[in-house]
C-alpha cells in the first residue's frame, strides 16, 4: 500500500445552515442557541473548504455533508470530500454519527464516531487499492449570539489493513462555524 499522509494542515469544516421544519430564532434561557439547534427532526448542512497533502503532493479539498437529528442531540450524517489539484484524486464517503450535550448552556460538548471509504484514482498510471478507515471525534461547541455558534475539536482515525510502512492512524483538528436557523 502506498503511504498516505493526512491533512497536514487544518481542514476547515464551516457548518451552514441547520436548517429545520420549525425555524423559531433563540430566546431566553436556551444559553444562547437556537430552539431548532441540535433538535429532534433538525437537519444540517456543511461544507469542507481546506488543503491537506498526500502522495508528496499537495491537495485543495471540498466537501459536503448532511445529518439529521434523531432525537434531541444525536445527529447520524454522511459526509463527502474531493481532494483535486494533486495526484491522484482522491474521494472520501463518509457516514457518522454524532452526539451533543444539550444540556450545557454555553458549551455544548460533542462525541462522535464515523466509518470512511476513500477512494483513489490512478498514481502516475498505476491503479490504487481503496481504502476504509474509522475514527472518532471529540469537542464542543461554543455561542456567540443567538443564532451563531463555533466548535473545535481532535479527530482520530485510524486505517484498516495498513502496512509497517505507512501510517496506521492520524490525529488532527476540526473547527466548526455554525449558524442555526
Amino acid at each position: 500500500m502506498v503511504e498516505f499522509r493526512l491533512i497536514k494542515k487544518l481542514t476547515v469544516l464551516l457548518i451552514l445552515p441547520g436548517i429545520s421544519n420549525i425555524t423559531l430564532a433563540a430566546t431566553a434561557g436556551t444559553g444562547g442557541v437556537g430552539v431548532t439547534a441540535f433538535s429532534k427532526n433538525s437537519t444540517s448542512v456543511g461544507v469542507v473548504i481546506g488543503s491537506g497533502s498526500a502522495f508528496n503532493d499537495n491537495y485543495a479539498i471540498l466537501g459536503l455533508g448532511i445529518g439529521y437529528y434523531v432525537m434531541k442531540g444525536l445527529e447520524i450524517g454522511l459526509d463527502l470530500q474531493r481532494w483535486f489539484s494533486g495526484e491522484p484524486t482522491i474521494t472520501k464517503v463518509s457516514p457518522q454519527i454524532r452526539y451533543v450535550f444539550t444540556q450545557p448552556k454555553a458549551i455544548k460538548p460533542y462525541v462522535g464516531a464515523f466509518y470512511r471509504r476513500t477512494y483513489y484514482g490512478d498514481y502516475k498510471g498505476i491503479e490504487l487499492d481503496d481504502q476504509d478507515s474509522y475514527g472518532y471525534r471529540a469537542g464542543a461547541y461554543f455561542t456567540t449570539n443567538n443564532r451563531v455558534y463555533i466548535g473545535g475539536g481532535v479527530v482520530y482515525e485510524e486505517y484498516k489493513n495498513c502496512t509497517q510502512f505507512t501510517d496506521c492512524s492520524v490525529t488532527y483538528p476540526e473547527i466548526l462555524f455554525t449558524v442555526s436557523f
